[in-house]
């Protein structure tokens, strides 16, 4: 982290969480952050689900929610980027204060319920999206929707032109009843809709699933095996959770998902997990708790094939998925693997 880096999150952390995420947007907008630039080498380049990508870094959605930055974050050292999350129309989400810092625990906590612009405006932006990176978007549903299921094939049909792959995201804990969505049967027709609405773009995209933390032994195995039927490319393990388990902050007990470095443990083991569970049939994106290269590593050890990142560049800044890419082929290096596949699932069995 550059000193003029250290100084702006000094700034950031005086003012509300939500406040500063504005502000930090706004510094990316006017050209005032300091970007790393393409991280790369021969043995982090790598392909996940058809995408070749620079490095398995990846920023998670929820940082440029409306896709207002996606210039500057193409050169901002990640393999990957992810934006949204969208709905058909737009919403404010739930009422503020709804982010919250958990400094102590290097967590967060957020309740923001889906607010985004819309898909006709965040499409808008997606139609000028440089071409030099790899780019998703997170697919959401309207609170309230009168079928939640056909939103996240209505923003598909709408901005899958213009992605390289897209995220069914039902395990946000935020939009009441959302999660009932990961349930077998209605997982199983939301995913056959995504699917459709996929077949009638003129470009076949990928199709991820974004899971919680928080299902059952059962819930999960029922989760992978409709993974493996519905015809979609990968799933990112996890989304935040509704745990307070071992808090310290004052602000633990705030409704919403908790993220960062909490999550990490949690996270990994259903990682783990549902590599076993999925046989190494499909790719896995890990996502939860990772601040260092370590632990990139080790959730790549645990069975992912790339890794996504946003919480802790809170407490790290936005420079931390370019140091993780670097640390990350380094220690790629240093156990004599040539490329990222060879690492993955190499330790699953620690996380069992």
């Amino acid at each position: 982290m550059t000193p003029l880096e250290k100084l702006g999150l000094f700034a950031l952390h005086k003012v509300d969480p939500e406040t500063a995420h504005g502000l930090s947007i706004k510094a990316l907008q006017l050209g005032a952050a300091p970007l790393a630039g393409l991280v790369t080498s021969e043995r982090l380049r790598t392909t996940v689900a058809g995408l070749n990508m620079a490095n398995p870094v990846g920023l998670a959605a929820g940082f440029d929610k409306n896709a207002q930055v996606l210039s500057p974050l193409s050169r901002a050292g990640f393999g990957f980027i992810e934006v949204g999350a969208a709905t058909p129309r737009p919403q404010p989400g739930n009422p503020k204060p709804r982010l919250f810092r958990l400094s102590e625990d290097q967590a967060a906590i957020n309740r923001f319920g889906f607010n985004n612009e819309g898909m006709e405006a965040i499409g808008a932006r997606l139609s000028q999206r440089p071409r030099d990176m790899v780019l998703g978007l997170n697919l959401g549903a309207n609170k309230d929707s009168e079928d939640r299921a056909a939103d996240f094939a209505r923003v598909l049909t709408h901005c899958g032109p213009y992605l390289d792959f897209a995220t069914v995201n039902v395990s946000s804990p935020n939009t009441e009843k959302l999660r009932d969505l990961q349930g077998k049967e209605a997982l199983s027709a939301l995913l056959a809709g995504v699917i459709d609405a996929r077949a009638e773009l003129d470009r076949k995209i990928p199709v991820f699933l974004k899971i919680a933390p928080d299902l059952s032994p059962e819930e999960l195995e029922d989760v992978a095996e409709v993974a493996l039927t519905s015809g979609i490319d990968a799933v990112i393990a996890t989304n935040t959770t509704l745990s307070r388990e071992g808090l310290q902050s004052q602000h633990r007990d705030q409704a919403g998902g908790l993220s960062g470095a909490p999550l990490f443990e949690k996270s990994t083991r259903v990682l783990a997990r549902l590599s076993v569970l999925t046989e190494g049939k499909l790719p896995l994106i890990g996502v939860g708790g990772i601040s260092n290269a370590q632990q990139a590593y080790a959730k790549i050890r645990a069975g992912a094939s790339a890794v996504q990142l946003y919480t802790a560049l809170v407490y790290h800044g936005l420079s931390l998925g370019a140091e993780i890419a670097k640390g990350l082929d380094k220690l790629l290096e240093q156990d004599g693997f040539d490329n990222v596949d060879q690492a993955v699932g190499t330790a699953r069995e620690d996380w069992l």
